[in-house]
């Protein structure tokens, strides 16, 4: 049975921002995920399931649950490892990488998975029953209406987006398992906010709006009955554009661990920081990663204020004291301001 076709990741749009934050944790999952913040019918949906089509596709291990990569003995699960230092020859296929909807009203074992401790006490054995984040190893975890969520669900799976692994632990007895997945959670504010703590915990936030020009708005329409009448069609005209930029995406995931951010950049990342009363290290911290990130799509050897001043876009909004009641918005010439004089 063949897959339906979905609307190219390349199609949307507008949404720059949106599409960037995604591709940005696409490259590297470790900035910690992206919030998307906006009313309904901004694309939002289409957008991560957009993002893991155009992604190529990744060869796992064929018997996994955690879909480990067979190249990497470093990433795998514990299982995997044993198999290969037995000199067992891994099964391999090759499938897509997998979006896991996380459901508001999932409970903490169907997240983090069961370990059953009948088993552990008679027999000594851990069995471990996988959970989402197992699913979601090398995946995309996408969470509608994470402002819904459980607090303490939400802690987990930030801990989890930001270490790479998931640990579970039950009397004593514990579990450890690779989830390495991009986090991609969205909500509509009117709906209700999420705690600052939760928040700043998102490394990049992205605030989408609907479209304010009849012209864009029109063209919006035009490419969605296009789609929806002719999907092969559709695709075939923007194949070219979804190759390209999947291409970017897999060359940038080489280059980033070698591109270098100077000490003054740092520095400077550092006073913008305080002088706009961010709380914590994190703020920093996601910037330089996402600065080099971008750098690194971009192709450059090493990344720039430029750079800087594009991700501070997606870092810093969420991470601002505010009053109760006072505006989101992010006054961004204070921000060009800050660079001026830090540079």
């Amino acid at each position: 049975m063949t897959q339906p076709l979905i609307y190219p990741f390349t199609a949307i749009v507008g949404q720059e921002k949106m599409k960037l934050g995604l591709v940005l944790n696409a490259i590297n999952p470790r900035l910690g995920g992206v919030l998307i913040r906006g009313e309904k019918g901004t694309a939002k949906s289409t957008a991560v399931r957009a993002l893991a089509a155009l992604l190529p596709e990744i060869e796992v291990v064929e018997d996994c649950p955690y879909s480990c990569d067979p190249h990497d003995y470093s990433s795998m699960c514990s299982t995997c490892r044993q198999r290969v230092d037995s000199g067992e020859v891994l099964p391999r296929a090759t499938r897509r990488m997998r979006v896991v909807d996380l459901p508001v009203s999932v409970t903490e074992d169907r997240v983090v998975g069961t370990l059953n401790l009948e088993e552990a006490i008679k027999k000594g054995e851990k069995r471990f029953e996988p959970g989402l984040l197992a699913t979601a190893n090398r995946g995309i975890l996408y969470v509608d209406e994470v402002n819904l969520l459980d607090d303490h669900i939400v802690d987990i799976l930030l801990d989890s987006a930001a270490m790479g692994v998931n640990t579970v632990e039950r009397e004593g007895i514990s579990f450890t398992h690779p989830a390495n997945f991009i986090l991609v959670g969205t909500m509509n504010p009117e709906e209700g906010e999420l705690r600052p703590q939760l928040l700043d915990r998102f490394g990049l936030m992205v605030q989408v709006e609907g479209m304010a020009d009849p012209v864009m708005r029109m063209e919006v329409v035009k490419r969605r009955l296009s789609f929806d009448d002719d999907p092969d069609g559709f695709y075939a005209q923007w194949e070219e554009e979804e190759h390209r930029v999947a291409d970017q995406i897999l060359k940038a995931r080489s280059l980033v661990p070698h591109v270098p951010i100077s000490e003054s950049l740092m520095y400077a990342i550092a006073r913008i920081a305080i002088e706009l009363g961010v709380d914590g290290h994190r703020a920093d911290i996601v910037m330089v990663k996402a600065a080099k990130t971008l750098a690194a799509l971009q192709g450059k050897d090493e990344a720039t204020i430029e750079d800087v001043r594009t991700v501070a876009e997606l870092v810093l909004p969420h991470r601002l004291r505010r009053r109760p009641f006072e505006d989101a918005s992010f006054d961004f010439s204070r921000l060009d301001e800050l660079l001026r004089v830090n540079v």
